[in-house]
Parts: structure tokens; sequence; C-alpha cells
């Protein structure tokens, strides 16, 4: 590892992520890989550390073919095979990005796992690989890139998880599921309040409704679910206005994807469906049914 952290780049111009780093876990497709093309749009620096090295026949894309995405876009990528959960390799990812760039700007947790199953049913392998992703994946991430973070002067955490409801409801629902979401939310609540005087931002995005993904398709109701949802881009919309916002003066927050659209005076959504038509849409996970 460098013996010193270096301030990464600063934004140019009128784009606000132009020459920023961002270090995401995951993103070979879905909400991750929109979430990064958005960002390369505007001229930044893409690291993901993500698994999926080769193609897999029940899920689209590699880490390679999203770093080719994140180039075409305009944006420089740095693809770093590797499982957010092994320590070695989330110091590698961060080594990496900042021999490469010179810093990290933005940590975006957005690796996660899923298995909605009961208690009774849910195998502890399933439970343990949700807490490995989802919690100690997160943390890691977080804490192992948190001394270049500081050099930076536009620093945000930025994690894919829900507000944190203590209504019973979701945990009786899917309690191994919920702990494990909950719990990067935590690392929201815990590194707003913890960093708060270094000028980082720590803060948690989550979508209104169900979100066209692998996921959604393949354990969540298939083609039927994914035209009650939205596309990945609200997400990444909402993410980088996120981003763009001065982080001394945005943390600690639960944003919902449709909410900061909304501060951004969008407010017409219907060309982020997924499916065609008007029908109704799903709400995500963690929240209230939709009217």
């Amino acid at each position: 590892m460098p013996a010193d952290p270096t301030p990464a780049s600063s934004a140019a111009g009128a784009a606000p992520l132009a020459g920023r780093t961002l270090l995401m876990s995951g993103g070979s497709r879905g909400i991750g890989l929109a979430i990064a093309l958005r960002a390369a749009r505007d001229g930044a620096n893409v690291v993901m550390l993500a698994k999926t090295a080769e193609p897999d026949p029940r899920l689209e894309g590699t880490v390679h073919t999203a770093a080719a995405e994140i180039e075409a876009a305009g944006g420089q990528a740095l693809a770093v095979v590797g499982d957010v959960r092994n320590e070695e390799d989330v110091r590698s990812a961060v080594d990496q990005a900042v021999e490469r760039f010179g810093g990290i700007d933005v940590v975006v947790n957005n690796a996660s796992a899923l298995d909605l199953s009961s208690t009774s049913d849910i195998a502890m392998k399933k439970y343990d690989l949700m807490m490995a992703i989802n919690a100690r994946g997160t943390f890691l991430l977080s804490k192992t890139a948190l001394p270049w973070l500081e050099r930076s002067d536009h620093a945000h955490v930025l994690t894919l998880s829900p507000p944190l409801d203590l209504d019973p409801r979701w945990a009786g629902k899917y309690l191994a599921y919920t702990m494990a979401k909950y719990s990067m939310s935590l690392v929201t609540l815990g590194l707003a309040e913890e960093l708060k005087d270094r000028g980082i931002a720590a803060n948690s995005l989550w979508p209104r409704t169900m979100i066209a993904t692998a996921a959604v398709r393949n354990l969540l109701g298939g083609d039927e679910a994914v035209a009650r949802s939205r596309t990945p881009e609200i997400v990444a919309d909402a993410a980088h206005a996120i981003l763009a916002r001065d982080p001394r003066a945005c943390t600690g927050h639960f944003y919902i994807d449709d909410q900061v659209l909304a501060e951004e005076g969008v407010t017409d959504l219907s060309g982020y469906r997924a499916g065609p038509g008007d029908g109704p849409l799903e709400a995500d996970l963690f929240l209230d049914p939709l009217d």
C-alpha cells in the first residue's frame, strides 16, 4: 500500500463527478452498473470490485464488460476481480484505485445478497452469505477506504440500503434478510455520526418501487414483477444527485429515489417504467404499498 494518502483529483466543470474516483462493490450489472454509467458520463473514474469475471448463463455481464461500458460512456474504469467479503481483496481494490487514480472520493456499497426465506426455512449457509456480503462487506469496504476519503474534498459513502424501520412486520416477514439489509443501514447511521466533523458524507439510498434487475426477475416474480418495476436508471439518477451535493451539508439521510429526484425538480417518472402501459407499480421491500 502507498505510504501516505494523497488527495483524489477534484471535480471540474459543470459535471459534478468529473475527475472523481468511485470505488464500488459489485456493479457488473443492474443498479450498480447504472450508477457507474451515470458517473462515467460526467467523466468519473470507476473502480469495481466484483466476483463475476467469467460469463454466467444465468446473469448478464461481468466486471470486464461493465468496465468496457463505463469507458464507452466517457469514464475511466478499473476492473478488480475479488470478493468484498475478503479483507485482502478489499485492500487490493483500494490500493489499485489509489495507484491508478491517486485517491478515492466516493465509496458505493452496492454488493448485496438476497434470500427472503422464513426463519424456519432459510439455510444457515444463505444467512451467513447475506451477513458476510451485506453487513461485513459494507463495513469493510467503507473502513478500508476511509484514509483516502479523509483526503478528498468531496467525500461520500453511499450505501444501497433501506430506511431503518422497526415496524415488526419486516423482521416478521423475512428476518434474516431484514437483519442483513438493516446492518448496511446501520453502517450509514454510525458513519454519519462518527464522521460528521470530517467532511465525509454517509447516506443510504433505496428505490420506491421494485427495480427491474436480475434479482427481481429470477427471485421475486419473473417478467410479471419486472412489468411492475422501474428501471435501474431511476436509482442511478438519484445517486448522481446525492453524490453531487456538498458532503458537509448532506449526511445521515436515508433517501428514497423519487424523493431525491423531486428535490431536483424531476416529477415526471414515466420514462423510468420498465414495462409498457401505466399499470400499478410494486413498492419495494421495507416500504409501504404505493397508493
